[in-house]
Protein backbone atom coordinates (compact mmCIF):
# COMPACT_ATOMS: atom_id res chain seq x y z
CA UNK A 1 0.00 0.00 0.00
CA UNK A 2 1.15 3.53 -0.76
CA UNK A 3 0.51 4.62 2.84
CA UNK A 4 3.10 2.13 4.10
CA UNK A 5 5.66 3.47 1.64
CA UNK A 6 4.92 7.04 2.75
CA UNK A 7 5.40 6.05 6.40
CA UNK A 8 8.75 4.39 5.69
CA UNK A 9 10.06 7.32 3.67
CA UNK A 10 8.94 9.73 6.40
CA UNK A 11 10.96 7.71 8.92
CA UNK A 12 14.02 8.12 6.70
CA UNK A 13 13.46 11.87 6.32
CA UNK A 14 13.14 12.23 10.10
CA UNK A 15 16.34 10.22 10.58
CA UNK A 16 18.21 12.38 8.07
CA UNK A 17 16.98 15.56 9.75
CA UNK A 18 18.19 14.37 13.15
CA UNK A 19 21.62 13.33 11.83
CA UNK A 20 22.59 15.92 9.23
CA UNK A 21 25.99 16.45 10.84
CA UNK A 22 26.94 12.78 10.64
CA UNK A 23 27.48 10.13 8.00
CA UNK A 24 24.33 9.05 6.18
CA UNK A 25 25.27 6.02 4.06
CA UNK A 26 22.73 4.48 1.74
CA UNK A 27 22.81 1.15 3.55
CA UNK A 28 21.89 2.59 6.95
CA UNK A 29 19.08 4.73 5.50
CA UNK A 30 17.72 1.74 3.61
CA UNK A 31 17.67 -0.17 6.90
CA UNK A 32 15.65 2.64 8.53
CA UNK A 33 13.10 2.24 5.72
CA UNK A 34 13.26 -1.56 5.83
CA UNK A 35 13.99 -1.64 2.09
CA UNK A 36 16.88 -3.32 0.34
CA UNK A 37 19.65 -0.84 -0.57
CA UNK A 38 19.27 -1.73 -4.23
CA UNK A 39 15.61 -0.70 -4.40
CA UNK A 40 15.59 1.99 -1.72
CA UNK A 41 17.29 4.67 -3.80
CA UNK A 42 14.74 4.34 -6.60
CA UNK A 43 11.79 4.32 -4.20
CA UNK A 44 13.09 7.41 -2.39
CA UNK A 45 13.54 9.38 -5.61
CA UNK A 46 10.14 8.36 -6.95
CA UNK A 47 8.35 9.45 -3.78
CA UNK A 48 10.35 12.52 -2.76
CA UNK A 49 11.10 13.91 -6.20
CA UNK A 50 14.89 14.08 -5.85
CA UNK A 51 17.54 11.47 -5.31
CA UNK A 52 18.90 10.70 -1.87
CA UNK A 53 22.22 12.53 -2.17
CA UNK A 54 20.55 15.65 -3.57
CA UNK A 55 18.03 15.66 -0.73
CA UNK A 56 20.73 15.34 1.94
CA UNK A 57 22.88 18.05 0.34
CA UNK A 58 19.89 20.41 0.03
CA UNK A 59 18.83 19.93 3.65
CA UNK A 60 22.39 20.48 4.86
CA UNK A 61 22.82 23.73 2.96
CA UNK A 62 19.33 24.96 3.89
CA UNK A 63 20.00 24.28 7.56
CA UNK A 64 23.29 26.15 7.28
CA UNK A 65 21.56 29.09 5.61
CA UNK A 66 18.96 29.27 8.38
CA UNK A 67 21.62 29.08 11.11
CA UNK A 68 23.56 31.91 9.48
CA UNK A 69 20.40 33.95 8.97
CA UNK A 70 19.50 33.97 12.66
CA UNK A 71 23.00 33.58 14.13
CA UNK A 72 25.23 35.78 11.94
CA UNK A 73 28.02 35.94 14.53
CA UNK A 74 28.70 32.19 14.34
CA UNK A 75 31.81 31.30 12.31
CA UNK A 76 30.87 30.08 8.85
CA UNK A 77 33.31 27.17 9.07
CA UNK A 78 31.74 26.01 12.34
CA UNK A 79 28.27 26.11 10.79
CA UNK A 80 29.49 24.17 7.76
CA UNK A 81 30.91 21.37 9.92
CA UNK A 82 27.81 21.28 12.15
CA UNK A 83 25.69 20.76 9.04
CA UNK A 84 27.70 17.80 7.77
CA UNK A 85 30.03 19.34 5.18
CA UNK A 86 33.45 17.74 5.00
CA UNK A 87 35.37 20.96 4.37
CA UNK A 88 34.88 24.73 4.07
CA UNK A 89 35.63 24.49 0.34
CA UNK A 90 32.87 21.91 -0.22
CA UNK A 91 30.44 24.03 1.77
CA UNK A 92 31.34 27.20 -0.14
CA UNK A 93 30.77 25.49 -3.49
CA UNK A 94 27.40 23.97 -2.53
CA UNK A 95 26.20 27.19 -0.88
CA UNK A 96 26.95 29.29 -3.95
CA UNK A 97 25.27 26.75 -6.21
CA UNK A 98 22.15 26.79 -4.01
CA UNK A 99 21.80 30.51 -3.30
CA UNK A 100 23.79 32.30 -6.00
CA UNK A 101 26.04 34.02 -3.45
CA UNK A 102 28.64 33.24 -0.81
CA UNK A 103 27.74 32.59 2.80
CA UNK A 104 29.32 35.93 3.75
CA UNK A 105 27.13 37.75 1.23
CA UNK A 106 24.09 35.88 2.55
CA UNK A 107 24.80 37.15 6.06
CA UNK A 108 25.33 40.73 4.89
CA UNK A 109 22.02 40.88 3.01
CA UNK A 110 19.96 38.84 5.48
CA UNK A 111 16.38 40.06 5.87
CA UNK A 112 16.73 42.65 3.11
CA UNK A 113 14.99 42.93 -0.24
CA UNK A 114 18.14 43.50 -2.32
CA UNK A 115 19.17 39.87 -2.61
CA UNK A 116 18.74 38.81 -6.23
CA UNK A 117 18.25 35.24 -5.16
CA UNK A 118 15.48 36.05 -2.72
CA UNK A 119 13.76 38.38 -5.17
CA UNK A 120 13.80 35.63 -7.77
CA UNK A 121 12.84 32.71 -5.58
CA UNK A 122 10.81 33.91 -2.61
CA UNK A 123 7.32 35.43 -2.65
CA UNK A 124 5.54 37.41 0.03
CA UNK A 125 3.83 34.43 1.60
CA UNK A 126 7.21 32.84 2.29
CA UNK A 127 8.60 35.87 4.12
CA UNK A 128 6.23 35.85 7.08
CA UNK A 129 8.81 34.55 9.55
CA UNK A 130 11.65 36.98 8.76
CA UNK A 131 12.13 40.44 10.25
CA UNK A 132 11.53 43.00 7.53
CA UNK A 133 10.40 46.29 9.03
CA UNK A 134 10.45 48.30 12.22
CA UNK A 135 7.66 47.53 14.67
CA UNK A 136 6.40 48.91 17.95
CA UNK A 137 8.79 47.90 20.75
CA UNK A 138 7.92 44.96 22.96
CA UNK A 139 7.15 45.93 26.56
CA UNK A 140 9.03 43.78 29.09
CA UNK A 141 7.22 42.96 32.35
CA UNK A 142 8.62 41.39 35.54
CA UNK A 143 6.26 39.13 37.48
CA UNK A 144 6.61 40.23 41.13
CA UNK A 145 5.86 36.71 42.41
CA UNK A 146 7.77 34.39 40.07
CA UNK A 147 10.43 37.00 39.14
CA UNK A 148 10.12 35.79 35.53
CA UNK A 149 10.10 38.20 32.62
CA UNK A 150 7.43 38.30 29.95
CA UNK A 151 6.80 40.64 27.02
CA UNK A 152 3.65 42.38 25.81
CA UNK A 153 3.44 42.87 22.05
CA UNK A 154 1.23 45.22 20.07
CA UNK A 155 -0.20 44.02 16.76
CA UNK A 156 -2.73 45.47 14.33
CA UNK A 157 -5.17 42.85 15.63
CA UNK A 158 -4.58 43.53 19.33
CA UNK A 159 -2.10 42.61 22.04
CA UNK A 160 -0.18 39.40 22.64
CA UNK A 161 2.27 38.13 25.22
CA UNK A 162 5.50 36.14 25.07
CA UNK A 163 7.25 34.09 27.73
CA UNK A 164 10.48 32.11 27.60
CA UNK A 165 9.88 28.68 29.10
CA UNK A 166 11.52 25.32 29.57
CA UNK A 167 9.28 22.88 27.68
CA UNK A 168 9.40 19.08 28.16
CA UNK A 169 9.68 16.88 25.11
CA UNK A 170 6.44 15.92 23.41
CA UNK A 171 5.76 12.54 21.83
CA UNK A 172 3.36 12.93 18.91
CA UNK A 173 1.61 11.09 16.15
CA UNK A 174 1.83 13.06 12.92
CA UNK A 175 0.71 13.30 9.31
CA UNK A 176 3.11 15.04 6.92
CA UNK A 177 2.48 17.43 4.03
CA UNK A 178 5.17 18.48 1.55
CA UNK A 179 4.47 21.54 -0.58
CA UNK A 180 2.86 25.00 -0.26
CA UNK A 181 0.72 25.61 2.78
CA UNK A 182 0.72 29.35 3.60
CA UNK A 183 -2.82 30.59 4.16
CA UNK A 184 -4.40 27.31 3.04
CA UNK A 185 -6.90 26.65 5.84
CA UNK A 186 -8.64 23.99 3.75
CA UNK A 187 -5.40 22.02 3.54
CA UNK A 188 -4.91 22.09 7.31
CA UNK A 189 -8.56 21.15 7.82
CA UNK A 190 -8.12 18.15 5.56
CA UNK A 191 -4.88 17.02 7.24
CA UNK A 192 -6.20 17.37 10.77
CA UNK A 193 -9.46 15.70 9.74
CA UNK A 194 -7.51 12.67 8.51
CA UNK A 195 -5.38 12.60 11.68
CA UNK A 196 -8.40 12.88 14.00
CA UNK A 197 -10.26 10.21 12.06
CA UNK A 198 -7.36 7.87 12.81
CA UNK A 199 -6.88 8.92 16.44
CA UNK A 200 -10.51 9.15 17.58
CA UNK A 201 -11.46 5.45 17.31
CA UNK A 202 -8.21 4.56 19.11
CA UNK A 203 -9.11 6.67 22.13
CA UNK A 204 -6.13 8.99 21.64
CA UNK A 205 -7.95 12.32 21.91
CA UNK A 206 -8.62 13.58 25.41
CA UNK A 207 -8.65 16.71 27.54
CA UNK A 208 -4.84 16.78 27.79
CA UNK A 209 -4.16 16.19 24.11
CA UNK A 210 -2.11 18.92 22.46
CA UNK A 211 -2.86 19.71 18.81
CA UNK A 212 0.24 20.91 17.00
CA UNK A 213 1.64 21.94 13.62
CA UNK A 214 5.39 21.32 13.29
CA UNK A 215 7.20 23.46 10.72
CA UNK A 216 10.30 21.64 9.53
CA UNK A 217 11.71 24.23 7.13
CA UNK A 218 12.36 27.96 6.97
CA UNK A 219 10.12 29.45 4.26
CA UNK A 220 12.78 32.11 3.67
CA UNK A 221 15.28 29.42 2.66
CA UNK A 222 13.44 26.36 1.31
CA UNK A 223 11.53 26.48 -1.98
CA UNK A 224 7.78 26.51 -1.46
CA UNK A 225 7.16 23.17 -3.18
CA UNK A 226 9.58 21.42 -0.78
CA UNK A 227 8.33 22.89 2.51
CA UNK A 228 7.38 20.28 5.11
CA UNK A 229 4.74 20.63 7.82
CA UNK A 230 3.56 17.89 10.18
CA UNK A 231 0.11 18.12 11.75
CA UNK A 232 0.26 16.24 15.03
CA UNK A 233 -1.31 15.33 18.35
CA UNK A 234 0.44 14.27 21.54
CA UNK A 235 0.18 10.53 22.24
CA UNK A 236 1.66 8.14 24.82
CA UNK A 237 5.14 6.79 24.14
CA UNK A 238 4.91 3.49 22.29
CA UNK A 239 1.61 4.26 20.56
CA UNK A 240 1.42 2.02 17.47
CA UNK A 241 0.75 3.70 14.13
CA UNK A 242 -0.08 2.56 10.64
CA UNK A 243 -0.36 3.91 7.12
CA UNK A 244 0.79 7.49 6.64
CA UNK A 245 0.61 8.22 10.37
CA UNK A 246 4.01 8.19 12.08
CA UNK A 247 5.38 9.03 15.51
CA UNK A 248 8.20 11.35 16.53
CA UNK A 249 9.49 13.23 19.55
CA UNK A 250 9.58 17.02 19.63
CA UNK A 251 12.70 17.92 21.62
CA UNK A 252 12.31 19.61 24.96
CA UNK A 253 14.28 22.72 25.79
CA UNK A 254 14.01 26.48 25.99
CA UNK A 255 11.26 27.99 23.83
CA UNK A 256 9.84 31.44 23.35
CA UNK A 257 6.09 30.90 23.65
CA UNK A 258 3.84 33.57 22.15
CA UNK A 259 0.16 33.55 23.08
CA UNK A 260 -2.26 34.98 20.49
CA UNK A 261 -6.00 35.27 19.91
CA UNK A 262 -6.52 35.87 16.19
CA UNK A 263 -8.78 35.39 13.21
CA UNK A 264 -7.90 32.72 10.63
CA UNK A 265 -6.27 35.16 8.17
CA UNK A 266 -3.87 36.58 10.78
CA UNK A 267 -1.36 33.72 11.11
CA UNK A 268 1.23 35.50 8.98
CA UNK A 269 0.96 38.55 11.26
CA UNK A 270 1.74 36.61 14.41
CA UNK A 271 4.83 35.01 12.85
CA UNK A 272 6.04 38.42 11.76
CA UNK A 273 5.34 39.79 15.26
CA UNK A 274 7.42 37.07 16.91
CA UNK A 275 10.32 37.16 14.46
CA UNK A 276 10.34 40.84 13.54
CA UNK A 277 9.17 42.52 16.75
CA UNK A 278 9.95 40.31 19.73
CA UNK A 279 13.10 38.41 18.72
CA UNK A 280 15.40 41.38 17.88
CA UNK A 281 14.66 43.01 21.25
CA UNK A 282 14.57 39.92 23.42
CA UNK A 283 18.23 39.10 24.01
CA UNK A 284 17.61 35.67 22.47
CA UNK A 285 18.36 34.06 19.14
CA UNK A 286 16.83 31.05 17.41
CA UNK A 287 18.36 27.71 18.29
CA UNK A 288 18.25 24.56 16.23
CA UNK A 289 14.89 22.81 16.05
CA UNK A 290 11.44 23.11 14.47
CA UNK A 291 8.96 25.88 15.22
CA UNK A 292 5.49 24.91 16.40
CA UNK A 293 1.94 26.16 16.44
CA UNK A 294 -0.07 24.76 19.37
CA UNK A 295 -3.85 25.21 19.10
CA UNK A 296 -5.66 25.84 22.37
CA UNK A 297 -9.27 25.86 21.18
CA UNK A 298 -11.41 24.12 18.61
CA UNK A 299 -12.06 26.95 16.18
CA UNK A 300 -15.12 26.48 14.00
CA UNK A 301 -15.45 26.92 10.26
CA UNK A 302 -16.83 30.44 10.72
CA UNK A 303 -14.22 32.82 9.21
CA UNK A 304 -14.88 35.22 12.09
CA UNK A 305 -14.21 32.61 14.79
CA UNK A 306 -11.31 33.29 17.15
CA UNK A 307 -8.26 31.01 17.05
CA UNK A 308 -6.34 30.78 20.33
CA UNK A 309 -2.84 29.68 19.38
CA UNK A 310 0.65 29.59 20.83
CA UNK A 311 3.82 29.83 18.75
CA UNK A 312 6.81 27.90 20.06
CA UNK A 313 10.24 29.02 18.82
CA UNK A 314 13.37 27.26 20.16
CA UNK A 315 15.75 29.92 21.49
CA UNK A 316 19.05 30.42 23.32
CA UNK A 317 20.76 33.53 24.72
CA UNK A 318 22.15 35.92 22.12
Amino acid sequence: MRAEYVARINRVIDHIEANLAGDLPLESLAAVAAFSPYHFHRVFKAMVGENLSMFIRRRRVEKAASLLLFNPARPITQVALECGFSSPAAFARVFREAFGMSASEWIRCRGTADSKYREAHRNESQEVRKPRQAAAPAVRILDPVTRNWSWRLTMDSGEARVEVKSIPEMHVAYLRHIGPYAGDSALFGQLFGQLFSWAGPRGLIGADTKVVSIYQDDPGVTDEDRLRVDVAITVPVGTPTDGEIGTRTIPGGTYAVGHFEILPHQYSEIWQTMMGQWLPESGYQCSDGPCLEVYLNEAGEDPESTHIVELYIPVKPL
